[in-house]
């Protein structure tokens, strides 16, 4: 299983905004994991939409969570985000050509892993991975 690029920019954005209080930029996360800001504004524009940050405009704008970090469950977060969870061909109907997929086994295998995946990652907040915060806080070259 893999997850898009999206969606990983989607988790390290919230892990940077649930590391430390406060408002801050696109450019200012963008720079902390060294990825494009152009990404990240649509990233952006989508965890607004879904509720899980707050976006405040003007010259002291910026963003910020929305919900505490207790609140944001990660297992929740991917599945919104993830565009498909086709881990193969043969689970999308519009682009299935596989020959075999009516009588493949290995299908309701890849379903139950799948499920398996997004299960473990259900077991998990936001404010499970931001425990080493002194260090994230340091990685991310944020002020104590």
């Amino acid at each position: 299983m893999q997850l898009t690029r999206y969606t990983d920019y989607t988790l390290r954005t919230l892990i940077y905004l649930g590391t430390k209080d406060g408002i801050h930029t696109i450019s200012e996360i963008a720079n902390a994991y060294g990825i494009s800001r152009n990404h990240l504004v649509k990233v952006v524009h989508n965890l607004g939409k879904l509720g899980y940050i707050e976006t405040l405009r003007g010259k002291t704008g910026g963003i910020r969570l929305a919900k505490p970090p207790e609140e944001i469950n990660l297992g929740v977060v991917a599945r919104e985000v993830e565009p498909t969870l086709d881990v193969v061909e043969c689970f999308s109907a519009e682009s299935n050509q596989c020959p075999i997929a009516p009588v493949c086994g290995l299908k309701g295998i890849l379903h139950e892993a799948t499920d398996a995946f997004f299960a473990v990652l259900e077991n998990y907040r936001l404010s499970d991975i931001l425990k080493p915060r002194n260090e994230l806080l340091l990685l991310l070259g944020m002020e104590n």
